[in-house]
């Protein structure tokens, strides 16, 4: 199977179709629920509910996830029954093999129970016909890339006692994004400096983004929070618990975070905590729904 943990959930839609060709008469004993075996219609909805919902145990690579919905319904014709099955559900994967696995098992069940009766049956033209959700659908484009700096806030790694790890996983998430990382550095746990650094990169620099590392817990010398509440104009919130979020899905120490994120200006300021784990994670949250802050600061809305 993939692995998904690192994904975040969203709102999974889905629809898939397929045909029943049958002679008139066998489509009119559907419509009449004169069919010997029971109602067809029926029956094939129910059937295809459970296909959906059982849709993991036959299809191998399919990760069992929670469907919020799954219905189906017919369009009857001279001599064929389109079957249109549809699904939602919150989560790290989308729900087309589940639409596509509860249309196939409506067909097949139709099939059952006119084949006593009807020499001349069969079904096809299976197709994903819609869906929504997953990060495809959250991705803005840009004429030119975003210009970024990243900021690791590390005594130690400002000393050279150890290598940064955090901040290259961040530079390297980076550049798989329309992004450009123009600046990197390291920074010692001073307030003061570290203001002035993200004051000279906004301000001066016209950077777009700036991504921090580090300084972001309960230490003595973690002081990230105050020097870039000291120079955001405008808080995100959201940012902050968006990260918080997803990583108290995976650790519960992630909840000691404190990130602080905002604008200033239009430039977007946004905390990530030091670990190498953590910043990761942290970006795997905020991408790529992250970068529509740039459209809505220059007016774009949502």
């Amino acid at each position: 199977m993939i692995d998904v943990s690192s994904k975040f959930k969203t709102l999974r839609y889905a629809k898939a179709k397929g045909t029943f060709f049958a002679t008139p008469a066998a489509v009119d004993r559907v419509r009449e629920r004169t069919v010997p075996k029971g109602d067809v219609l029926e029956v094939a909805r129910a059937a295809g509910i459970n296909a959906a919902k059982r849709c993991a145990d036959w299809m191998i690579f399919c990760h069992n996830l929670p469907l919020d919905w799954i219905d189906l319904h017919f369009e009857l014709e001279d001599d064929q029954i389109k079957v249109f099955a549809e699904a939602r559900a919150i989560w790290r994967t989308g729900v087309e093999m589940e639409v596509l696995a509860a249309v196939s098992g409506a067909l097949l069940n139709m099939y059952d129970m006119l084949k006593p009766i009807e020499q001349e049956l069969s079904f096809g033209d299976i197709k994903l016909i819609k869906k929504r959700g997953g990060k495809s659908d959250f991705r803005d484009g840009f004429e030119k890339p975003l210009r970024a700096a990243v900021l690791v806030i590390s005594d130690s790694a400002h000393a050279g006692v150890r290598s940064d790890k955090s901040g290259q996983i961040v530079r390297e998430f980076l550049e798989k994004e329309p992004v450009t990382v123009e600046h990197y550095g390291i920074l010692p746990d001073e307030q003061d400096q570290i203001s002035a650094r993200l004051i000279q990169l906004a301000d001066n620099e016209n950077i777009d983004l700036i991504i921090t590392s580090g300084g972001t817990g309960f230490g003595p010398r973690d002081v990230t929070p105050e020097a870039v509440k000291e120079v955001i104009e405008r808080e995100a919130p959201g940012i902050a618990e968006a990260i918080r979020s997803h990583g108290r899905e995976r650790l519960p120490y992630a909840m000691l975070s404190r990130q602080v994120c905002g604008t200033r200006g239009k430039t977007l300021i946004v905390t990530l905590p030091g670990s190498a784990n953590g910043a990761r994670e942290s970006m795997q949250s905020l991408f790529p729904g992250l970068l529509h802050t740039f459209p809505m600061m220059d007016g774009g809305g949502h």
